[in-house]
């Protein structure tokens, strides 16, 4: 497992990280608790040291708290701030108590607050108390990362990074590089668009799931766009791997967080796909395709597709 920077806070990353929305067992269907502790303990033999989760993903972080009893010093550990009614510093303390830990390593709000917002105030006020060491926010869109870039308060951020929805990463690019803060890069898979979880005749019965709302026609327009990056599969042996390593083929990435609910997914997630990168003349081929599809365009119907749906998810 190779490791990496986590911006400029000092700590090292393992390049592949637990995503650990769907060990809470609401998000993506029952979790066996169980099982989630074993994907955990092999997570952790394969070289992971770095967690994500949140209060709003059901049981995940109380299934934290079993799993870091004796290991927490083995872990770097996210969570995050969801607009609980109770507020902030109250619902960091629940989370504190639930994973049986003194303190987090990053705690982000799982939104981006508008400028002048006192909520970044509370969460600075949290990062001096100890109770987090470092602080950030979870982004969506090419605009969100935009504003944040330049706030010196915040550490890192996590945003969406894959080969259907480059640009909130891409666009700003190199101002990412210049900031120093750390990316945490999730639906590298797109849902599991990328893994080959879904095709044509797939129906999302979900009311909650954005995308039980789109036509048959723009559920076949993104599994087309799917199609067109099969090349990939030649050298990586499946998309997913292949989906997986690019986001780790740019430098400025300091880890990619997969959700893992059971063992075969964690021995591939923290195996295989560590360490994957894209060649240079492979991505090369992605970008020019990515241009085609309008994925690089946020005027073109493809881009304002996927932007409407991360907004939304």
């Amino acid at each position: 497992m190779p490791y990496r920077k986590f911006g400029k806070t000092g700590l090292e990353v393992s390049e592949v990280g637990f995503g650990a929305w769907g060990i809470g067992g609401q998000a993506y269907g029952p979790a066996d608790r169980s099982e989630s502790l074993a994907s955990l303990a092999r997570a952790e033999e394969l070289g992971c040291n770095f967690v994500d989760t949140a209060a709003v993903y059901g049981d995940s972080e109380s299934v934290l708290g079993d799993f870091l009893a004796g290991r927490r010093a083995n872990w770097i550990v996210s969570t995050k701030y969801s607009g609980q009614h109770e507020g902030m510093t109250a619902t960091l303390e629940s989370q504190l108590a639930r994973m049986r830990t003194d303190h987090v390593d990053f705690y982000m709000i799982h939104w981006r607050p508008a400028q002048g917002d006192p909520i970044y105030e509370e969460l600075t006020s949290l990062k001096r108390s100890g109770k987090t060491r470092f602080i950030g926010v979870s982004l969506y869109s090419q605009q969100d990362v935009d504003a944040v870039l330049s706030d010196d308060r915040l550490d890192g951020f996590m945003v969406p990074v894959s080969l259907l929805n480059p640009d909130p990463f891409l666009a700003n690019r190199e101002r990412i590089a210049a900031s120093g803060k750390a990316v945490i890069a999730r639906s590298a898979l797109r849902e599991g668009f990328l893994a080959g979880k879904f095709n044509r005749d797939t129906v999302f019965t979900d009311p909650a799931d954005q995308r039980s709302k789109w036509t048959r026609s723009q559920l076949a327009e993104v599994v087309d766009e799917v199609e067109r990056f099969r090349f990939l599969e030649h050298r990586a042996g499946t998309l997913a791997r292949a989906a997986i390593g690019y986001p780790l083929s740019f430098p400025e990435t300091s880890t990619v967080v997969l959700g893992v609910k059971r063992v075969p997914e964690a021995e591939e997630d923290f195996g295989p796909a560590a360490g994957y990168r894209l060649l240079p003349e492979e991505y090369a081929r992605v970008a020019a395709l990515q241009q085609e599809l309008g994925l690089r365009d946020a005027r073109s119907w493809v881009g304002r597709l996927w932007r409407r749906v991360i907004h939304k998810s």
